[in-house]
């Protein structure tokens, strides 16, 4: 009951921020999620979209056709793509070209995101490759998660239809690991998966089945295998990294721990009104299996979540750590991690230094 309140009232909320003179439908699912990496197009257009004042403002102009046929609850609901009946139907019950809305029978209207463009944020990803996949848990549910992906003679041109999927999902798992949440935006389940043998555009779709309900969850990934690391395009200005990280292999166990050195870079990738989105590049002078970065703000200005690594603070000393994945750099490589801050954009970071080992 806590997490349905809390819902309610950030909906709410956004809304009036936006300016919007009709609170949203009063009527909220029991669970919430959605597909962060590699994103949805209902998360990755809310994170183009949301400004720092909570208005709804897609910059992506898939994004903001979408909204414009949805709506602006369809961003501040972002984790609502679902069908209270769903019980884990599939191919029949969800009408054709319908599929990235959930259909029509869901507590919000996600028609516009069922639009045939080929323009909506897309993430880069490497065909074979081992990724992290992450599924925000606004609540937490036990269930079965299933992805599958498109048929290579599906188009962007067409919205999307059974018949453009492959029938078996590439990947399935049941009740996987949840870290963090519920009722926050970076809480997820987590789990790997190898990549299926693609090329170019597609979409992978996600279906989500409670196995103590018959909710049922639905989503629409954009993917362009073109051997990316996870790379996401068309949000904002430029180009940023998921939470899920580099689908890269998990490092092996058995291998003895590098030491060397590392460096760290500092850029402002994104800013507005009393928000930014920062990006701290690692690059490692020498082969390194882990690292640790460290900073403080030229201001007050201060971290509400960051991706890639672990962030953590001790008065005004901030620590990025790598997570389990993206320790391991060869000498030379490099990985990014980002971070959404408040407060005015600084130029610079004070006192950063990279410590490896």
């Amino acid at each position: 009951m806590k997490i349905r309140s809390r819902l309610l009232l950030y909906a709410a909320t956004a809304v009036l921020a936006a300016g919007g003179a009709t609170f949203v439908a009063s009527t909220a699912a029991s669970a919430h999620g959605a597909m962060m990496a590699p994103g949805s197009r209902t998360y990755l257009c809310w994170k183009d979209g949301i400004q720092g004042n909570g208005a709804a403002n897609p910059r992506n102009p898939a994004c903001a056709a979408a909204v414009a046929q949805s709506g602006p609850s369809s961003l501040y609901n972002w984790f609502a793509v679902l069908r209270s009946d769903g019980a884990g139907r599939t191919t029949g019950f969800i009408p054709d070209g319908q599929l990235c809305s959930g259909g029509s029978g869901g507590p919000y209207n996600f028609s516009g995101f069922n639009l045939a463009r080929a323009d909506f944020p897309v993430t880069h990803l490497t065909a074979g490759a081992n990724m992290r996949i992450d599924y925000n848990n606004w609540a937490k549910h036990p269930g079965t998660f299933s992805l599958y992906i498109t048929k290579d003679s599906w188009s962007p041109t067409r919205a999307l239809g059974w018949g453009d999927l492959e029938s078996q999902p590439f990947d399935q798992v049941t009740n996987p690991q949840s870290i963090g949440g519920p009722g926050t935006n970076d809480g997820r389940y987590s789990w790997n998966a190898t990549l299926p043998n693609k090329s170019g555009r597609h979409i992978i779709y996600s279906v989500w089945s409670r196995s103590d309900s018959t909710e049922t969850f639905y989503g629409c990934s954009d993917v362009v295998f073109d051997g990316g690391n996870g790379e996401v395009t068309g949000i904002g200005e430029g180009t940023t990294p998921p939470p899920g990280g580099d689908p890269v292999p998990e490092p092996d166990p058995g291998t003895p721990p590098a030491t060397g050195a590392c460096t760290a870079t500092y850029s402002t990738t994104n800013s507005w009104g009393n928000g930014f989105q920062g990006s701290v590049s690692v690059r490692a002078t020498s082969a390194i299996s882990s690292w640790r970065v460290q900073f403080a703000f030229p201001g007050s200005q201060t971290v509400s979540q960051a991706w890639n690594a672990r962030h953590s603070v001790s008065g005004t000393t901030h620590t990025l750590q790598n997570e389990t994945y993206n320790g391991s750099i060869p000498a030379n490589g490099s990985t990014s991690v980002g971070f959404q801050g408040s407060g005015a954009a600084p130029t610079a970071l004070s006192n950063l230094t990279c410590t490896a080992s």
